[in-house]
């Protein structure tokens, strides 16, 4: 590589198939200096199957990003190259190697890319849910008030939503999104994408969180369609709530019937519900 090429390279690595590897990406891992990994047997094996190397292996995960990132930048400013991959897919996407990009960055290095294959991307193009605009989410927090929020988010969000997943909490996740967005939202559950038990599994949120109650097995990506209206305001919440509380129901009743009635979760018809009811004396169950 000459001097006026970049010195950090970000190569993207397959998600499953190794034949999805870019011819370039083998050109550039054999000329580097060293490859930046998240896990040096997986990498080794990798480099191994290509052809390429031995080559100096340097380990940057997302538990060590920050103090590693300051090394690499370091031997890059002294003149090495280095490329940077993480265990499959395109680095810095919803991957570690962001710390390592802005570092460079900063440090006035110049990054380049072998584009390839993307495990968010990839799941939204089969999906055949919208793809002119859409929001790449990750993996939402795993319990409290920040999920909440993000659940809160996801339920009114005007773009389709990319998640990831692990398999054991997947199912949990789908009931979670049936009660904030409503069970009728159109989704796809993508998994283990381009290896041999590759499945596309579409339908609604409700119909999906019944399939994957028990955990499957492999990688996998939610993709999540788009809300179809403005969700409702509370102040019409409220109105509807009102008239079945009037007509007897109870709050849970009630909070479930509008729910469905205006496409929301009932996670927030439920707390308005049931204020209204210690309000009027109408019956809790």
């Amino acid at each position: 590589m000459s001097e006026t090429e970049p010195r950090l390279w970000l190569v993207a690595t397959p998600i499953g198939n190794l034949a999805d590897i870019a011819p370039r990406a083998i050109e550039v891992l054999a000329a580097v200096s060293f490859v930046a990994c998240e896990d040096t047997r997986r990498t080794g094996l990798l480099l191994q199957r290509l052809g390429v190397g031995p080559l100096p292996l340097v380990v940057m995960h997302e538990h060590n990003e920050a103090t590693v990132a300051a090394e690499i930048v370091q031997r890059l400013t002294a003149g090495e190259t280095a490329a940077y991959i993480t265990d499959a897919g395109m680095p810095a996407v919803s991957d570690p190697g962001q710390r390592l990009v802005a570092a460079a960055a900063a440090a006035g290095i110049g990054i380049s890319a072998v584009p390839g294959p993307s495990a968010p991307v990839t799941a939204l193009a089969i999906s055949g849910l919208p793809t002119d605009r859409w929001v790449m989410e990750g993996f939402l927090p795993r319990k409290g008030t920040a999920r909440g929020h993000r659940l809160e988010g996801i339920a009114a969000e005007q773009r389709t939503v990319i998640l990831l997943e692990s398999p054991k909490r997947l199912g949990a996740t789908l009931d979670d999104l049936a009660e904030a967005c409503g069970a009728d939202r159109r989704a796809v559950v993508v998994r283990e994408l381009t290896k041999l038990h590759e499945e596309v599994a579409r339908g609604t949120v409700g119909e999906l969180a019944a399939r994957f109650a028990e955990p499957p097995k492999g990688e996998i990506v939610v993709v999540l369609g788009p809300a179809t209206s403005q969700p409702a305001s509370d102040e019409q919440i409220r109105a509807h709530l009102h008239r079945e509380l009037a007509s007897g129901a109870t709050a849970r009743d009630a909070a479930t019937t509008v729910a469905k009635r205006l496409g929301i979760g009932r996670n927030r018809t439920y707390p308005i519900s049931t204020e209204l009811a210690r309000s009027t004396d109408t019956p809790m169950p």
